[in-house]
């Protein structure tokens, strides 16, 4: 393949600002295919008060320390479980949260480097400093110093993600986010996490794990909208039976700090809550503000995000954008996937557009959700007709540990015209592993006589998904009914 050879009259072929999944990718891949890139990134090692660094959210506060936390969240469960398998006097262990910290510092420290590193190999420029748009060429740069230049490119790359959102609410200052939660110095014993999203989610649950009292407050009827409403209701109630506190249809009001330095959360209800942090995970709003967006033409929605062709082009034909920062699916494998589609089209001579149907995903969450493909409220609305295959089951695992009230739930729905399963979702153990396989069968159109055809591996849990012969019930037209699945093409 020919390299790419570009405009010689700008500074750079490509400038990306922001050094999160997606602009790294694309700085690296457009790199290897000959482009001259410079990469802008405010800062270049983890911590306050930038928090993200090059790797962006996900390596400095997001996917990479929260999997590390959940790990580590994981092990008060196993030692109470290993009672049943013999395991004697497990009682006395006690979580050291400093030790924690340090250790996972020093992992983000280990990836920041790597990060750089791997940019430099691809003749990638790496600038520190914060990026802002002058026009649709010219991007002005500001380091810590203050030192202020600017540099050209013929394309630009928008890659700056998102923040975490925080309502203006009296005592707003008091509460912290997944930004902070991740350098606090001392674990507290007491929390109220705001939000129903997949961060609330999940840090209820890896709080709970380290052995903090747990409340978590969602102002709708049940959490995790947008996913499979089995699934969540599911989730809800293992999470409850595990201890922590679910608060639906309950919202946050006020957050009084008290003289000994603990917290009063107020709720709308009048409700008052004791404790020692307030978490606010109510999502993460693009962090467009303030980079000159409107200076080179380039237009937003009214949340600050960009919105994109399956080019990743945005309104301004040589400014592109990808990942967090646009309307689209907020996941880091996504915003990889649409920085190397971006390089390879527009200096690899390749011609990939993005697709975003059958993403899988995951919560991490105890038990796991993983999930692919359609709700079964999504499904039915798209295809009609529809058969939903589930089951319930009691962990092999928990046959022996005593605990008896953790199930896992696996689903299946299929298009009856075609066969083809359109949604997988479940919840249980290793839910992320299992989807991540499932997800590429699924991607690739598999039929459910597919699965059906398929031999299980056993013992495990995952074997459920290729033993499920009859459906729980089925939709006609979109409604759902009762009796025996259609064949398919019927």
């Amino acid at each position: 393949m020919a390299m790419f050879r570009g405009n010689s009259k700008f500074m750079y072929d490509l400038v990306v600002i922001g050094a999160g999944s997606g602009g790294v990718r694309a700085a690296r891949i457009a790199g290897g295919h000959g482009a001259k890139v410079a990469l802008i990134e405010a800062s270049l090692h983890h911590g306050p008060p930038t928090y993200t660094a090059v790797g962006g959210t996900c390596v400095n506060v997001g996917c990479v320390p929260k999997k590390l936390f959940v790990y580590g969240s994981q092990y008060s469960h196993q030692m109470v479980d290993a009672a049943g398998f013999g395991w004697k006097d497990v009682k006395g262990y006690h979580h050291d949260w400093k030790t924690l910290i340090t250790n996972k510092n020093k992992e983000i420290d280990r990836l920041n480097d790597i990060y750089s590193s791997m940019l430099g190999k691809a003749g990638v420029e790496l600038i520190e400093a914060i990026g802002a748009l002058k026009d649709a060429h010219t991007v002005e740069i500001k380091s810590a110093s203050g030192d202020v230049k600017e540099i050209t490119a013929e394309t630009i790359l928008i890659a700056v993600g998102g923040w975490p959102f925080k309502p203006d609410i009296p005592g707003i200052e008091h509460a912290i986010t997944s930004n902070e939660i991740f350098y606090l110095e001392e674990k507290p014993e007491r929390v109220v996490i705001i939000g129903g999203g997949y961060i609330a989610v999940e840090f209820a649950n890896i709080m709970h794990g380290f052995g903090t009292k747990v409340t978590q407050l969602y102002r709708g009827p049940m959490f995790l909208r947008g996913f499979d409403d089995d699934i969540r209701e599911h989730l809800a109630d293992q999470m409850e039976k595990s201890g922590i506190n679910l608060r639906f249809n309950s919202d946050l009001e006020s957050i009084t700090k008290q003289p000994d330095g603990s917290l009063v959360a107020k709720l709308k209800s009048g409700e008052e809550i004791a404790c020692d942090c307030v978490f606010y995970g109510t999502g993460r709003l693009p962090k467009t503000e303030n980079i000159g967006l409107k200076k080179a033409g380039v237009k937003t929605t009214k949340d600050g995000a960009i919105p994109v062709d399956q080019y990743s082009k945005t309104n301004i034909d040589n400014i592109y954008a990808v990942g967090d920062v646009t309307d689209r699916i907020q996941l880091t494998p996504v915003a990889l996937y649409e920085g190397h589609c971006f390089a390879d089209t527009l200096y690899g001579g390749m011609d990939r557009p993005t697709t975003h149907d059958y993403v899988a995903s995951a919560v991490f969450s105890n038990p796991e959700i993983g999930t692919v493909g359609y709700t079964e409220t999504q499904a039915a609305e798209k295809f009609g007709d529809i058969s939903v295959f589930t089951s319930s089951f009691r962990p092999m695992m928990h046959t022996l540990s005593g605990n008896t009230n953790v199930r896992s739930l696996f689903k299946i729905i299929v298009d009856d015209k075609t066969d083809r399963v359109v949604g997988v979702h479940m919840c249980g153990d290793h839910g992320a592993e299992i989807l991540q396989g499932i997800g590429i069968a699924v991607k690739m159109g598999a039929k459910k006589a597919d699965f059906d055809q398929t031999i299980g591996i056993h013992p495990s849990g995952a074997e459920e998904f290729v033993t499920m012969r009859e459906a729980k019930y089925h939709y006609v037209a979109g409604k759902k009914v009762d009796g025996p699945r259609p064949k398919a093409g019927m």
